[in-house]
């Protein structure tokens, strides 16, 4: 087949509607879809040369950076601060143990240097919580369980970035670096990295909420356009750019933001292409008859990750922790290996390291192996150890004004909290500001048609038409707690 312009395009569009139709059944046969992904990039591999480590890199940290934004619009706050410990020692701790045990073993059995060793056990060393989540699917695992998951797959991704760069400039220069050097580069680039996140986080929200551009369709690009520009603003400083996307990400999505629901859907779909080209570019750039060479060492390192490296830094890295012996099998067993490792042994691809390629092809396979058996009994062994509480409920409603982005009118959802002053009042006795309007009211899964005589209920979910100066305002009076008896605080 001659790949012309149109062919090509028409290729495209065929991966691309395999791809979603894949990712329906995905959780169904307890597979992530990413490796269906991958396998289609190396069936292209024997039509379509392609061996661009550089390209590869780019396009995969372009999806990384996509991917996390959109993780970290969707992680609530009032969760992660819960388990903010245990998943940023996870990140951190963890993850350096993992790199260490991984590192040995890769030392004998791929018969490399010790500084190589550890190489291969950093490129490993981080999850994926797009491979991860993708296979959960509609299970309900423990709320903590997921958001220590959900933290950990955050975070811990700058961390192998840090020990993968300096591993390689040990390899390449060991004269020029030494472990001073390596601390101050790893407080520099993981302070730098929050830093920037919180700033960028706050000017993102500041900016979409006071910009009247020209269409709603374009806030969403507003938003991804700023993650993109985090992430390369902060590289460009030798910070953590993947850290200061999740950073950001997590400010915005926890703040009122206009045009909310848009940003979230265009990105959970963005994202979602990403994934599937970035797994079909990483499949083409492998070629399957070299992996035949490394497939006992593949097979090894794959189960000694699987079944030591990553439950020794599980549960180290959380033995002080009020975790249950299940809790850390299935948090041990919940680190999937995906995107990441595939994108970080570009690096020595790159670098023009003797055994480059090698660690390539055994990475790949690490993450292929982790997929196929990982991925597959997750969800089974949730279920075995008590953690899943069935199916997970998804919100049923979502509602937004759609129309040019320069109208001042906008619709905010306010969920009425325990103990705030509004509750059991009827809706004509509060006192909001004129040209307010209560367009629905959310009750569980029912909604229900706001009258003046409805009265509020905690839990309900509040979609009100406002003018956008009145948003504080009108906040504020669903939000005034009840020992504020004060009703001069609900005045417009």
């Amino acid at each position: 087949m001659e790949f012309t312009t149109d062919n090509s395009i028409f290729l495209f569009a065929i991966l691309l509607v395999v791809g979603v139709i894949t990712t329906k059944f995905s959780s169904r046969f307890g597979l992530p879809s990413l490796v269906l992904f991958i396998v289609v990039g190396m069936v292209l591999s024997h039509f379509v040369y392609f061996d661009n480590a550089f390209l590869t890199q780019l396009f995969g940290i372009l999806a990384l950076i996509v991917i996390l934004f959109e993780g970290g619009l969707q992680t609530k706050w009032t969760d992660v601060r819960k388990v903010a410990v245990p998943s940023l020692t996870l990140a951190t701790l963890g993850v350096v143990l993992t790199t260490v045990v991984v590192g040995v073993f890769a030392k004998y059995i791929l018969g490399v240097s010790w500084l190589e060793g550890f190489l291969f056990g950093a490129i490993v060393g981080s999850t994926d919580a797009a491979a991860v989540f993708a296979v959960l699917g509609s299970k309900n695992i423990k709320r903590r369980l997921t958001s220590t998951l959900e933290a950990e797959s955050g975070t811990n991704d700058p961390m192998a970035v840090f020990l993968t760069i300096s591993l390689i400039q040990l390899i390449q220069a060991p004269e020029s670096n030494n472990a001073f050097t390596l601390v101050i580069g790893f407080l520099w680039q993981m302070g730098l990295g929050l830093l920037m996140g919180l700033v960028m986080g706050r000017l993102a929200v500041w900016s979409i909420n006071r910009v009247n551009l020209d269409s709603s369709g374009l806030y969403p690009v507003f938003a991804l356009a700023f993650a993109i520009f985090t992430y390369s603003s902060t590289a460009l400083l030798y910070g953590s750019g993947l850290l200061a996307v999740y950073v950001m990400a997590l400010w915005m999505g926890n703040s009122d933001l206009t045009y909310r629901h848009s940003i979230f859907r265009f990105n959970e779909g963005f994202a979602w292409m990403m994934q599937i080209l970035m797994f079909i570019i990483l499949g083409l750039l492998v070629f399957p008859a070299e992996l035949i060479h490394v497939t006992w060492q593949g097979i090894a390192l794959s189960v000694l990750l699987m079944f030591v490296a990553r439950p020794i830094g599980v549960f180290v890295s959380t033995s002080f922790m009020k975790f249950s012996v299940k809790e850390k099998v299935f948090i041990s067993w919940a680190g999937l290996r995906g995107a990441v490792p595939i994108v970080l042994a570009t690096y020595p691809l790159i670098a023009g390291l003797e055994n480059g390629q090698m660690f390539f092809d055994v990475v790949f396979f690490v993450v292929l192996i982790s997929a196929l058996v990982q991925g597959s009994t997750i969800s089974p062994l949730a279920n075995k150890l008590g953690l899943s509480g069935g199916d997970k409920v998804s919100v049923p409603h979502s509602l937004e004004l759609v129309s040019m982005g320069k109208t001042n009118s906008e619709i905010i959802e306010v969920k009425i909290e325990e103990g705030a002053y509004v509750v059991g009042r009827e809706l004509r006795l509060l006192l909001l500001p004129d040209d307010t309007l209560v367009t629905a009211v959310i009750r569980g899964d029912k909604l229900i048609t706001p009258r003046g005589n409805t009265k509020l209920c905690v839990g309900d979910i509040l979609y009100v038409l406002i003018s956008k100066s009145q948003r504080e305002r009108v906040k504020q009076v669903f939000m005034t707690k009840r020992e504020t008896d004060d009703d001069e605080t609900l005045q417009a």
